[in-house]
């Protein structure tokens, strides 16, 4: 399977969220993680994700969206509410950002 998200043509949204993940045991993140990205994939909208982690529990996550609004059911959804109640337990810091993309690659300016 390619690890790399295979979006539309262009305009769709992105929603980019950077972290640094606190250390720890079996705190139930990757079962988490798991079950976001599989509820993710059956939300409509949703057209890919993207995901990396450093040595130094820096990572990026790129999930890719029809829609504004699309990415606001997914804010919304229970399940994804009640993991994002849990970030503090899992993160050291994060962000998140939240862009219209224009261009693939070689479609750009």
């Amino acid at each position: 399977m390619n690890p790399l998200a295979a979006p539309p043509q262009p305009p769709y949204w992105a929603v980019v969220f950077t972290s640094v993940r606190r250390g720890g045991a079996d705190d139930g993140y990757g079962r988490t993680a798991e079950a976001m990205l599989a509820r993710a994939r059956e939300q409509p909208g949703f057209l890919g994700v993207e995901t990396a982690r450093g040595a130094d529990g820096v990572g990026i996550t790129v999930s890719y969206w029809t829609s504004l609004e699309a990415i606001d059911r997914w804010r919304r959804d229970p399940a994804h509410m009640a993991a994002k109640a849990r970030a503090g337990e899992w993160y050291a810091d994060h962000r998140l950002r939240i862009c219209r993309v224009e261009a693939n690659g070689a479609d750009g300016p």
